[in-house]
Formats: structure tokens, sequence, C-alpha cells
């Protein structure tokens, strides 16, 4: 080897000796200007606050997370700001294995400590997506991540809140168990710089629900019986649910039989078999009954009920022209008041009362137009008539008596009577006009 030779190569050794040095000895970056460097392979690189850097979850821990960034030592994300929303642990944010992206909040070399920010990636990503997503209404899927006083929080790169009358339809008293639920939501208002995000599940609920409506009421045609389930209860009827769509069973068709209120005949959740009445789509509304889908009373009490026959029932009305009695369960017949009573009444409530049972004669029985006249008084015993004044040759013999002797209190009109009657009183008289002879 020539000694030109071995100058060369004693001056390349000494020149990466020179270069370690440099890196070993080289003073630590500064914690004020929160920047460290490293070195892979042969390129140094530099990382400073506020840079955004890409990374693999290594570990979690209750009130953190370990991330690798490919330096030295693994970055740390706190629980504050691995989401905008309040988290319970670390673990319901990221699992290990899960790729990030973040951003340099805090760099101290010397303790080894650089913390990361998912949060801040999230949320600026977040914003310009919600922008469109409010411009276009599109519906997008968000998870519960708590539930606080007037509603739900969701995670969607920013705090989104939902308020308490933007969840359901319905009313709902308790949201404990939505935490965790995924909801189907548009934003409804977005203010970026007071970071304000709120999201309606109610809306999106509604445009389906009346999508759905309108389908479902096509696709019905009044006469048919189908199958439902009692969802509410009113004073007027019970609002039942047939395929996704409420129809009224209005009081007066939930039985045939009369009925106070709805609760006397179902209750909610039950199964119910209805006839389609009436279907309404201009103003969403369809009309169905119970009673209808079911056989009726008057198709069964043709066998029953006879013309002539003296029966039991119970006065279910009392109105102004008569009473209406209950014969079999959804059967009614009218007593017309000239039918009540043998003597004279003002009013069917001078003799009778609703609930009081009665026997009653079929006067007359037509189950097609579901009419039956009924008797009370056919089945009672006419009363005997009033005794009447005898009468003689079409006069009574009072008839013939002077008006004086009518008057008279002390006169009795039998014939013996009569005779002594009158001698008594005009005897005197009588003996005047003899002694003037």
């Amino acid at each position: 080897m020539s000694e030109e030779t071995r100058n060369q190569e004693t001056a390349q050794e000494n020149e990466n000796v020179e270069v370690a040095e440099t890196v070993e000895s080289a003073p630590a970056a500064s914690s004020k200007e929160e920047e460290v460097t490293s070195q892979e392979g042969l390129e140094i690189i530099s990382l400073k606050k506020g840079d955004t850097v890409k990374g693999t979850i290594v570990k979690i821990e209750d009130n953190q997370a370990y991330v690798s960034i490919g330096y030295k030592y693994d970055g740390v994300i706190p629980i504050r700001e691995l989401s905008s929303v309040q988290l319970d642990n670390a673990a319901s944010a990221v699992e290990v294995g899960q790729e990030v992206e973040c951003k340099v909040v805090s760099i101290n070399d010397n303790k080894e400590s650089l913390v990361l920010s998912k949060r801040a990636i999230d949320s600026e990503k977040s914003w310009d997506d919600l922008e469109k997503f409010f411009a276009s209404q599109e519906v997008i899927e968000v998870t519960v991540a708590d539930v606080v006083k007037g509603g739900l929080v969701a995670d969607v790169g920013a705090r989104g809140f939902i308020p308490a009358s933007m969840v359901e339809r319905h009313f709902v008293e308790d949201f404990s168990d939505y935490k965790g639920r995924t909801l189907r939501v548009k934003v409804k208002e977005l203010d970026r710089e007071n970071g304000k995000v709120i999201l309606s599940a109610k809306e999106v609920l509604e445009e389906e629900f009346e999508a759905n409506k309108q389908k479902i009421m096509s696709e019905l045609a009044e006469g048919q019986v189908i199958e439902g389930t009692v969802q509410r209860l009113t004073q007027f009827g019970a609002f039942v649910d047939v395929g996704g769509v409420d129809g009224l069973v209005h009081v007066s068709e939930m039985a045939w039989n009369h009925v106070d209120k709805p609760a006397d005949v179902v209750s909610e959740g039950d199964k119910v078999r209805v006839k389609v009445l009436k279907v309404d789509p201009e103003k969403g509304k369809i009309s169905l009954s119970i009673k209808a889908a079911s056989p009726g009373p008057w198709d069964s009490a043709a066998g029953k009920i006879n013309i002539g026959d003296i029966v039991t029932g119970t006065v279910k009305r009392l109105v102004n022209f008569g009473a209406f009695v209950e014969l079999l369960p959804g059967v009614e017949g009218l007593v017309h008041i000239s039918q009540i009573s043998h003597k004279h009444i003002g009013t069917p409530h001078e003799v009778l009362k609703e609930g009081q049972e009665v026997q009653v004669k079929v006067l007359d029985f037509n189950p097609s137009e579901k009419r039956v006249s009924l008797s009370i008084k056919e089945t009672e015993e006419a009363p005997a008539p009033s005794p009447r004044p005898e009468r003689t040759g079409g006069r009574d013999r009072a008839d013939k008596a002077p008006k004086e002797v009518l008057n008279n209190p002390n006169v009795s009109l039998n014939n013996e009577g009569l005779s002594f009657t009158l001698a008594e009183r005009f005897g005197d008289k009588l003996d005047k006009f003899k002694g003037n002879n």
C-alpha cells in the first residue's frame, strides 16, 4: 500500500470519528424550543411542537395510550387528547395495533416525554366533513359516547350534542341505556368558531317514518283484514301499528257491544286483527276496526232469537222514545215507549233504569237490518178495566133523575131508594095539592 493511500484512509477514519463524536456530544434540544432530533440510519430528523405524525398504538393504560412513531422513545396520548368527548378509559377510544395520526403537543427530550394529541387532528379533519354534511343534510352514523343532562353526546371529531327532544319520535324518560348505541343523525346546527355541533336523530326517523308510511298506505286497501299491534290507548280509541304505520281504531269500532273505554277491550302490546275501513294518504290517516274483523253477533243471532219469544234482557240505554235492551252480547232491541207499560208514561225513566233486567217479548226480528222490536208490557198481564155505570135502554138511570136529586148527597140512585126518597122529599107538597082540591 502506498503512503498516499494510507494517508487517505487515515483521514477518512478521522473524519468518521469526528462525525460520531459530534452526534454523541451534541446537546439535547432545548425544552423551550420543544424540539427533538433522532437518527434513523444516516438520516437525522427534527420534530417540533405542532408537527403532525403518524404512528401505531403499542400500549394502552387507563388514562393514556402509547404510540410508536419511529423515534427513540414512544409518544403518549393522554386520555383528554384521545377524543373530543369525555372518556371513561383510553381503551374506549383506541386499540393496540391501530394506526393513528396525531399532532405534537409538547417535547421534553431530557425526560423522554413526547405528548401527542389525536383529538386535534380528528377535530381539524372533522370540521371540513361536518360542513359538507350540514350543507347536504347527509345522514351519518355516530356512537353515543355519553349521556348528559338534556341529551346525548357523540364523538364526530368534534363534540356532537343530540338534545333529548331530537333523539326519538316519541318522548324518552330515561336515556341511561343509550350509551354505546349507534344512531343515524343529521347535522342541524354548526358553529366552527365556538365548536358547537348539534345533531338530530329524530329528523332521520321522521323522514324514514313518512317514507315508510306512504309506502304502506299505498299497499293498503279498504276492506282488507290484517294483523297489527296496539301501540297506545287514548280516551277515543286505540292506535294500532300495521307494519310501521299507526291506524286508529275508534272506540265505537272496538267491539260489537258498547265500550266505555278502550282499556276495557285491549292493552298496549296486544296483537289484534283489524279491518281497514278507510285510507287517506293526503291526511296520512288510516281508519281501522277490530269488531269488523270478527264475526258480528247479528250473524249468529238468527237461530237464537225468534218472533214471539219472551226473553230476559238488560236495559242498556234510555232515550226519550224508548229503551234499548241487550238480548245477546252486541245485539240490542228497542222497546218503544208505547210498549213499556200498560199505563201512560211521560218518559222511560219513570219506570226503567239502565242496568235493570227486564222480561221482553220479541215483536219483530230483522237480523239483516240489525233491528229487533220488543215489548215489556206484553209480558205482563193487563190490569182489570175500571167499573162503568149500569145503563138501561141506552141511558143510565141516573140520567133520568132530576138535577136537584142528583146534587143531593142523601139520594140513592137504586130503584127502591129512588122511589122512597122522592116520596119523602115531595110528600108534604103533594099533601098540599090534595087539600086544595
